[in-house]
């Protein structure tokens, strides 16, 4: 008979501070599910989105720090978000940052386009 033991990090509690002051543990599942539903429809596998989660709770840990501020935490997602897929990084901004008109998504795609070069195909979108 073979006994076999599994051994998992285990992570200090992390809270979150949400803007309305109330303190909440910081979920994975959480993590997951906003950003699977930036990349809904996306070219990003579950697996790309597991792997930002993780990454994203490694530099809260190394942050050594047991609370972050909801904004702090949106900030981070959205760079995770920016690495992975532009589109869904717009989805996610638009909701974090209270999109209130199309003029917002424009200018926020327009940053966009100056952080990353356009392929000639998006181009052709833009042009007024």
């Amino acid at each position: 008979m073979r006994f076999t033991t599994y051994e998992a990090l285990e992570r200090t509690e992390l809270r979150v501070i949400k803007k309305d002051g109330r303190h909440e543990v910081l979920d994975r599942q959480k993590l997951l599910n906003s950003i699977s539903k930036a990349c809904e429809k996306r070219p990003v596998g579950l697996e790309e989105m597991e792997a930002a989660v993780e990454e994203l709770l490694q530099d809260l840990e190394s942050l050594q720090e047991r609370e972050v501020t909801s904004k702090k935490l949106g900030a981070l997602i959205m760079a995770k978000l920016h690495a992975l897929d532009s589109v869904a990084y717009v989805r996610y901004a638009s909701v974090y940052r209270q999109f209130q008109e199309v003029g917002d998504f424009i200018d926020e795609i327009e940053s966009l386009g100056r952080r990353v070069a356009p392929t000639p195909d998006q181009a052709e979108l833009f042009k007024a």
